[in-house]
């Protein structure tokens, strides 16, 4: 007699794991592009609070980062500000903003928990860092995030001039499909169109805003001054232009819900 277990039990049911689980060909297969843009949208900030649901306080510290994630953003920034106004020396002006940030990095680790948002801001320190020693420039300490800010400005406004406008191409990866299985177009509902467009001119006026402010400073070396705006400019400026998002995009699509809601009655 075999010693190999039966593939059916008693009742006809397979013990196949393949067949017990109908999602295992699901898994197995490799993630689509589809799938991970639908997570790059998610894991944005808007994408924090789905369209149509009133955000809150708490949603908007997710979006952010969660309060760790804000003090890793701004605290690196604070410290260079801080040591600079106080010494006026390159280097330590530099080195201590890596040394909170590796100090962010190491936390993270000793409590297992997700270290890349924590790396992604070390790395942009450093590089930070690296350019000002290179260049012997404090000024050049900024020099990353002007560029960041070129790059964020040119893909809005490149998603506009194609008529995709960013932000409507994040909410619709988050928006459920329709009845049918198919993809919500909200390039067919004018109203939704419009507010998505103009929200993503209010992130164009963002990006643009630092740049009319930081360059000319930038090029005038007013190392303080420039350290001092990027921080007014940067999370609480992000914040509260995120929450604005969030209040215009819930606009029509709730009312698109209501809609939805009232012809099925």
């Amino acid at each position: 007699m075999s010693d190999r277990p039966d593939p059916a039990d008693h009742d006809g049911v397979t013990s196949d794991p393949a067949a017990s689980d109908p999602f295992a060909d699901e898994r197995e297969a490799p993630v689509s592009l589809q799938a991970q843009l639908r997570d790059a949208a998610r894991n944005a900030g808007i994408g924090q609070v789905a369209p149509g649901e009133a955000p809150t306080g708490r949603a908007l510290v997710t979006a952010i980062g969660g309060v760790r994630g804000v003090a890793e953003s701004v605290l690196p920034g604070f410290a260079f500000l801080v040591v600079y106004a106080i010494t006026k020396e390159l280097v330590p002006s530099v080195l201590i903003p890596v040394a909170v940030g590796l100090v962010f990095v190491v936390a993270r680790l000793v409590q297992r928990q997700s270290v890349a948002m924590s790396f992604a801001g070390i790395l942009g320190v450093a590089v930070s860092a690296a350019l000002a020693l290179f260049t012997g420039k404090a000024e050049s300490n900024f020099i990353p995030g002007i560029v960041i800010n070129v790059v964020c400005l040119v893909v809005l406004l490149v998603t506009l001039a194609i008529r995709r406008p960013l932000i409507g191409v994040i909410v619709g990866f988050l928006l459920p499909p329709n009845a049918d299985g198919t993809a919500h177009d909200w390039r067919a509902d004018r109203a939704q169109r419009r507010v998505l467009t103009v929200a993503t001119w209010m992130w164009v006026g963002l990006f643009a805003l630092r740049l009319v402010i930081e360059v000319p400073l930038y090029l005038t070396a007013q190392v303080e001054l420039l350290a001092g705006i990027k921080l007014i400019t940067g999370v609480p400026l992000y914040a509260a232009l995120l929450w604005v998002t969030w209040l215009l995009v819930r606009t029509v699509f709730h009312r698109d819900e209501a809609d939805d809601t009232a012809r099925a009655v």
